[in-house]
Protein backbone atom coordinates (compact mmCIF):
# COMPACT_ATOMS: atom_id res chain seq x y z
CA UNK A 1 0.00 0.00 0.00
CA UNK A 2 1.95 2.97 -1.35
CA UNK A 3 -0.43 5.86 -0.59
CA UNK A 4 0.49 7.25 2.87
CA UNK A 5 -3.07 8.48 3.50
CA UNK A 6 -4.52 5.09 2.68
CA UNK A 7 -1.93 3.44 4.91
CA UNK A 8 -2.84 5.72 7.84
CA UNK A 9 -6.54 5.12 7.29
CA UNK A 10 -5.98 1.36 7.20
CA UNK A 11 -3.94 1.48 10.42
CA UNK A 12 -6.60 3.57 12.11
CA UNK A 13 -9.23 1.04 11.08
CA UNK A 14 -7.15 -1.79 12.54
CA UNK A 15 -6.74 0.07 15.84
CA UNK A 16 -10.43 0.87 16.09
CA UNK A 17 -11.30 -2.74 15.31
CA UNK A 18 -8.91 -3.98 17.98
CA UNK A 19 -10.51 -1.69 20.56
CA UNK A 20 -14.15 -2.32 19.69
CA UNK A 21 -14.11 -6.00 18.78
CA UNK A 22 -13.97 -7.25 22.40
CA UNK A 23 -16.73 -4.83 23.42
CA UNK A 24 -18.92 -5.92 20.52
CA UNK A 25 -18.32 -9.56 21.38
CA UNK A 26 -19.20 -8.81 25.01
CA UNK A 27 -22.54 -7.35 23.93
CA UNK A 28 -23.26 -10.04 21.35
CA UNK A 29 -22.85 -12.99 23.70
CA UNK A 30 -24.51 -11.44 26.78
CA UNK A 31 -25.56 -13.15 29.03
CA UNK A 32 -23.96 -16.44 27.96
CA UNK A 33 -20.59 -16.04 29.69
CA UNK A 34 -21.65 -16.38 33.34
CA UNK A 35 -24.58 -16.05 35.75
CA UNK A 36 -26.12 -12.61 36.13
CA UNK A 37 -26.05 -11.18 39.64
CA UNK A 38 -28.73 -9.02 41.24
CA UNK A 39 -27.21 -7.32 44.28
CA UNK A 40 -29.94 -6.66 46.86
CA UNK A 41 -28.64 -3.73 48.88
CA UNK A 42 -30.68 -4.55 52.00
CA UNK A 43 -30.84 -7.73 54.13
CA UNK A 44 -32.78 -10.91 53.35
CA UNK A 45 -36.49 -10.73 54.12
CA UNK A 46 -36.98 -7.06 53.35
CA UNK A 47 -38.78 -5.60 50.35
CA UNK A 48 -35.60 -5.05 48.29
CA UNK A 49 -34.58 -8.67 48.79
CA UNK A 50 -38.06 -9.86 47.83
CA UNK A 51 -38.12 -7.74 44.68
CA UNK A 52 -34.71 -9.06 43.67
CA UNK A 53 -35.72 -12.70 44.19
CA UNK A 54 -39.03 -12.35 42.36
CA UNK A 55 -37.24 -10.82 39.37
CA UNK A 56 -34.33 -13.27 39.48
CA UNK A 57 -36.57 -16.31 39.20
CA UNK A 58 -38.38 -15.00 36.11
CA UNK A 59 -35.27 -13.55 34.47
CA UNK A 60 -33.49 -16.89 34.76
CA UNK A 61 -36.23 -18.41 32.64
CA UNK A 62 -36.25 -15.61 30.08
CA UNK A 63 -32.48 -15.31 29.69
CA UNK A 64 -31.67 -19.00 29.76
CA UNK A 65 -28.99 -18.16 32.31
CA UNK A 66 -28.84 -18.36 36.09
CA UNK A 67 -29.75 -15.07 37.75
CA UNK A 68 -28.62 -15.10 41.37
CA UNK A 69 -29.32 -12.74 44.27
CA UNK A 70 -26.52 -11.56 46.50
CA UNK A 71 -27.24 -9.46 49.60
CA UNK A 72 -24.60 -6.78 50.16
CA UNK A 73 -25.79 -4.49 52.90
CA UNK A 74 -24.66 -1.41 54.76
CA UNK A 75 -24.96 2.38 54.81
CA UNK A 76 -28.60 2.42 53.63
CA UNK A 77 -27.72 0.64 50.40
CA UNK A 78 -24.45 2.41 49.58
CA UNK A 79 -22.27 -0.67 50.13
CA UNK A 80 -24.19 -2.88 47.71
CA UNK A 81 -24.60 -0.16 45.10
CA UNK A 82 -20.88 0.65 45.25
CA UNK A 83 -20.01 -3.00 44.60
CA UNK A 84 -21.91 -2.80 41.31
CA UNK A 85 -20.96 0.73 40.27
CA UNK A 86 -17.25 0.18 40.97
CA UNK A 87 -17.17 -3.43 39.75
CA UNK A 88 -16.58 -4.76 36.25
CA UNK A 89 -19.01 -2.97 33.89
CA UNK A 90 -19.68 -6.13 31.93
CA UNK A 91 -23.44 -6.37 32.41
CA UNK A 92 -23.26 -9.29 34.81
CA UNK A 93 -23.96 -7.32 37.99
CA UNK A 94 -26.93 -5.06 38.74
CA UNK A 95 -28.07 -3.38 41.96
CA UNK A 96 -31.63 -3.61 43.24
CA UNK A 97 -32.17 -0.48 45.34
CA UNK A 98 -34.79 1.23 47.49
CA UNK A 99 -35.75 4.90 47.80
CA UNK A 100 -32.81 5.53 50.16
CA UNK A 101 -30.65 5.62 47.02
CA UNK A 102 -31.91 9.14 46.31
CA UNK A 103 -31.51 10.31 49.90
CA UNK A 104 -28.05 8.92 50.67
CA UNK A 105 -25.97 11.54 48.80
CA UNK A 106 -27.43 14.26 51.02
CA UNK A 107 -26.97 12.39 54.29
CA UNK A 108 -23.83 10.28 53.92
CA UNK A 109 -20.43 11.81 53.32
CA UNK A 110 -17.76 10.16 51.18
CA UNK A 111 -20.04 7.92 49.12
CA UNK A 112 -17.57 6.03 46.88
CA UNK A 113 -19.32 6.96 43.64
CA UNK A 114 -21.13 9.86 42.03
CA UNK A 115 -24.83 9.03 42.20
CA UNK A 116 -25.62 10.96 39.03
CA UNK A 117 -22.53 10.32 36.89
CA UNK A 118 -21.44 6.80 37.82
CA UNK A 119 -24.83 5.08 37.88
CA UNK A 120 -26.93 3.95 34.91
CA UNK A 121 -30.59 3.50 35.88
CA UNK A 122 -31.97 0.39 34.19
CA UNK A 123 -35.61 0.51 35.25
CA UNK A 124 -38.01 1.83 37.87
CA UNK A 125 -39.69 -1.37 39.02
CA UNK A 126 -42.46 0.23 41.02
CA UNK A 127 -43.64 2.65 43.65
CA UNK A 128 -45.72 2.37 46.80
CA UNK A 129 -47.33 4.86 49.12
CA UNK A 130 -46.18 5.55 52.61
CA UNK A 131 -49.02 5.61 55.08
CA UNK A 132 -49.63 8.04 57.93
CA UNK A 133 -51.47 6.17 60.67
CA UNK A 134 -52.49 6.45 64.30
CA UNK A 135 -53.65 4.11 67.07
CA UNK A 136 -57.28 2.97 66.86
CA UNK A 137 -58.20 4.89 70.03
CA UNK A 138 -56.30 8.05 69.03
CA UNK A 139 -57.75 11.55 69.19
CA UNK A 140 -56.89 11.92 65.50
CA UNK A 141 -59.86 10.70 63.50
CA UNK A 142 -58.80 12.23 60.16
CA UNK A 143 -55.75 13.77 58.52
CA UNK A 144 -57.46 17.15 58.95
CA UNK A 145 -57.29 16.63 62.73
CA UNK A 146 -53.51 16.15 62.48
CA UNK A 147 -53.11 19.27 60.36
CA UNK A 148 -55.17 21.33 62.80
CA UNK A 149 -53.12 20.11 65.77
CA UNK A 150 -49.84 20.76 63.96
CA UNK A 151 -50.90 24.28 62.99
CA UNK A 152 -51.92 24.94 66.57
CA UNK A 153 -48.46 23.78 67.76
CA UNK A 154 -50.02 21.10 69.97
CA UNK A 155 -46.83 19.02 70.29
CA UNK A 156 -47.62 16.50 67.53
CA UNK A 157 -45.09 13.64 67.37
CA UNK A 158 -44.51 11.48 64.30
CA UNK A 159 -42.45 8.27 64.33
CA UNK A 160 -40.56 6.96 61.31
CA UNK A 161 -38.45 3.88 60.63
CA UNK A 162 -35.18 5.85 60.92
CA UNK A 163 -33.65 9.28 61.05
CA UNK A 164 -33.26 10.46 57.46
CA UNK A 165 -35.71 7.86 56.16
CA UNK A 166 -38.02 8.83 53.32
CA UNK A 167 -40.90 8.97 55.80
CA UNK A 168 -38.96 11.42 57.95
CA UNK A 169 -38.13 13.58 54.93
CA UNK A 170 -41.69 13.46 53.59
CA UNK A 171 -43.06 14.76 56.87
CA UNK A 172 -40.38 17.47 56.96
CA UNK A 173 -41.35 18.52 53.44
CA UNK A 174 -45.03 18.56 54.39
CA UNK A 175 -44.32 20.65 57.48
CA UNK A 176 -42.37 23.24 55.54
CA UNK A 177 -44.92 23.45 52.70
CA UNK A 178 -47.90 23.66 55.05
CA UNK A 179 -46.61 25.75 57.92
CA UNK A 180 -46.96 22.77 60.26
CA UNK A 181 -44.97 21.78 63.31
CA UNK A 182 -44.32 18.32 64.64
CA UNK A 183 -41.61 16.40 66.45
CA UNK A 184 -39.85 13.58 64.65
CA UNK A 185 -39.28 10.36 66.62
CA UNK A 186 -36.82 8.04 64.84
CA UNK A 187 -36.96 4.26 65.36
CA UNK A 188 -34.63 1.41 64.40
CA UNK A 189 -36.86 -0.11 61.76
CA UNK A 190 -40.50 -0.80 61.04
CA UNK A 191 -40.99 -3.44 63.73
CA UNK A 192 -40.20 -1.23 66.73
CA UNK A 193 -42.13 1.66 65.19
CA UNK A 194 -45.26 -0.43 64.72
CA UNK A 195 -45.06 -1.77 68.29
CA UNK A 196 -45.09 1.74 69.73
CA UNK A 197 -47.66 3.01 67.21
CA UNK A 198 -50.13 0.22 68.07
CA UNK A 199 -49.59 0.83 71.78
CA UNK A 200 -50.11 4.56 71.33
CA UNK A 201 -46.63 5.43 72.62
CA UNK A 202 -46.06 7.51 69.49
CA UNK A 203 -49.22 9.34 68.31
CA UNK A 204 -48.50 9.06 64.58
CA UNK A 205 -46.45 6.74 62.38
CA UNK A 206 -45.20 7.18 58.84
CA UNK A 207 -44.05 3.98 57.12
CA UNK A 208 -44.57 1.94 53.99
CA UNK A 209 -47.97 0.46 53.33
CA UNK A 210 -46.32 -2.99 53.47
CA UNK A 211 -45.26 -2.44 57.08
CA UNK A 212 -48.44 -0.70 58.21
CA UNK A 213 -51.31 -2.48 56.47
CA UNK A 214 -51.36 -5.63 58.65
CA UNK A 215 -52.08 -3.41 61.64
CA UNK A 216 -54.77 -1.58 59.69
CA UNK A 217 -56.37 -4.91 58.82
CA UNK A 218 -56.34 -5.96 62.48
CA UNK A 219 -58.01 -2.64 63.43
CA UNK A 220 -55.17 -1.69 65.76
CA UNK A 221 -54.16 1.29 63.63
CA UNK A 222 -56.30 3.83 61.80
CA UNK A 223 -55.06 5.02 58.38
CA UNK A 224 -55.14 8.78 57.87
CA UNK A 225 -53.47 9.54 54.53
CA UNK A 226 -51.13 8.15 51.88
CA UNK A 227 -48.17 10.09 50.50
CA UNK A 228 -48.53 9.24 46.81
CA UNK A 229 -50.35 11.49 44.36
CA UNK A 230 -53.08 8.87 43.83
CA UNK A 231 -54.88 6.64 46.30
CA UNK A 232 -53.67 3.13 47.00
CA UNK A 233 -55.60 0.26 45.44
CA UNK A 234 -55.06 -1.61 48.73
CA UNK A 235 -56.68 1.18 50.75
CA UNK A 236 -59.00 2.97 48.31
CA UNK A 237 -60.92 4.80 51.04
CA UNK A 238 -57.80 6.47 52.47
CA UNK A 239 -57.25 9.97 51.05
CA UNK A 240 -53.97 11.26 49.68
CA UNK A 241 -52.10 14.13 51.28
CA UNK A 242 -52.42 15.96 47.95
CA UNK A 243 -56.23 15.87 47.94
CA UNK A 244 -56.28 16.92 51.60
CA UNK A 245 -55.14 20.47 50.97
CA UNK A 246 -51.57 19.95 49.78
CA UNK A 247 -51.87 19.91 46.00
CA UNK A 248 -48.99 18.30 44.15
CA UNK A 249 -47.57 16.50 47.19
CA UNK A 250 -46.07 13.17 46.14
CA UNK A 251 -43.53 11.19 48.18
CA UNK A 252 -43.53 7.54 47.09
CA UNK A 253 -41.40 4.70 48.26
CA UNK A 254 -39.78 3.11 45.20
CA UNK A 255 -37.63 0.23 43.95
CA UNK A 256 -35.27 0.29 41.00
CA UNK A 257 -32.53 -1.62 39.19
CA UNK A 258 -29.20 0.10 38.46
CA UNK A 259 -25.97 -0.66 36.62
CA UNK A 260 -22.55 0.90 36.34
CA UNK A 261 -22.58 3.86 33.96
CA UNK A 262 -19.76 2.13 32.07
CA UNK A 263 -21.96 -0.84 31.19
CA UNK A 264 -22.52 -1.09 27.42
CA UNK A 265 -25.79 0.71 26.71
CA UNK A 266 -26.96 -2.20 24.56
CA UNK A 267 -26.83 -4.46 27.62
CA UNK A 268 -28.64 -1.88 29.77
CA UNK A 269 -31.34 -1.69 27.11
CA UNK A 270 -31.59 -5.48 26.84
CA UNK A 271 -31.89 -5.85 30.62
CA UNK A 272 -34.54 -3.15 30.63
CA UNK A 273 -36.48 -5.04 27.96
CA UNK A 274 -36.24 -8.31 29.89
CA UNK A 275 -37.39 -6.77 33.17
CA UNK A 276 -40.30 -5.03 31.45
CA UNK A 277 -41.25 -8.40 30.00
CA UNK A 278 -40.97 -10.01 33.45
CA UNK A 279 -43.20 -7.36 35.04
CA UNK A 280 -45.97 -8.33 32.62
CA UNK A 281 -45.95 -11.98 33.75
CA UNK A 282 -49.13 -12.38 35.88
CA UNK A 283 -47.43 -14.31 38.69
CA UNK A 284 -44.60 -11.78 38.95
CA UNK A 285 -47.00 -8.84 38.87
CA UNK A 286 -49.22 -10.45 41.51
CA UNK A 287 -46.30 -11.08 43.89
CA UNK A 288 -45.00 -7.53 43.56
CA UNK A 289 -48.45 -6.01 43.93
CA UNK A 290 -48.87 -8.16 47.03
CA UNK A 291 -46.26 -5.92 48.63
CA UNK A 292 -48.44 -2.89 48.01
CA UNK A 293 -46.42 -1.91 44.95
CA UNK A 294 -47.74 -0.19 41.86
CA UNK A 295 -45.69 -1.58 38.97
CA UNK A 296 -44.12 1.10 36.76
CA UNK A 297 -41.53 -0.31 34.32
CA UNK A 298 -40.70 1.81 31.29
CA UNK A 299 -37.44 2.99 29.75
CA UNK A 300 -34.03 3.63 31.31
CA UNK A 301 -34.50 7.30 30.43
CA UNK A 302 -37.76 7.44 32.38
CA UNK A 303 -36.09 5.79 35.37
CA UNK A 304 -33.21 8.26 35.19
CA UNK A 305 -35.60 11.23 35.10
CA UNK A 306 -37.55 9.91 38.09
CA UNK A 307 -34.42 9.27 40.18
CA UNK A 308 -32.92 12.63 39.24
CA UNK A 309 -36.06 14.38 40.50
CA UNK A 310 -35.94 12.37 43.73
CA UNK A 311 -32.29 13.33 44.26
CA UNK A 312 -33.09 17.01 43.80
CA UNK A 313 -36.21 16.99 45.98
CA UNK A 314 -34.70 15.24 48.98
CA UNK A 315 -31.39 17.11 48.83
CA UNK A 316 -33.34 20.33 49.24
CA UNK A 317 -35.41 18.92 52.13
CA UNK A 318 -32.29 17.67 53.94
CA UNK A 319 -30.58 21.04 53.54
CA UNK A 320 -33.56 23.20 54.50
CA UNK A 321 -34.30 21.13 57.60
CA UNK A 322 -30.67 20.50 58.58
CA UNK A 323 -31.33 16.76 58.78
CA UNK A 324 -28.40 14.59 59.81
CA UNK A 325 -27.87 10.85 59.52
CA UNK A 326 -27.66 8.80 62.72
Amino acid sequence: MEDPMLRRAFCTLLIVSAVWAPALAQVADWPKRQPVKLVAVFPPGGSVDQVARILAQQLSTQLGQNVIVENRVGASGVVGTASVVNGPPDGYSFAVVFDTHAVNPSLISNIPFDTRKDVAPVILVGTAPMLLATAANSEYKTFADVVAAAKARRNVSVGSVANGSLGHLAMALLARNGGLEWTHVPYKGGGPLMQDAVAGHVPLSIASIVVTKPHIDSKRLRPLAVTTSVRSADLPDVPTVAESGFAGFDAPAWWGVLASAKTPPEIVRRMNDEINKALKVPEVASRLQGQGMTIVGGTPEAAAAFIDKQLTTWAQVVKENNIKAD
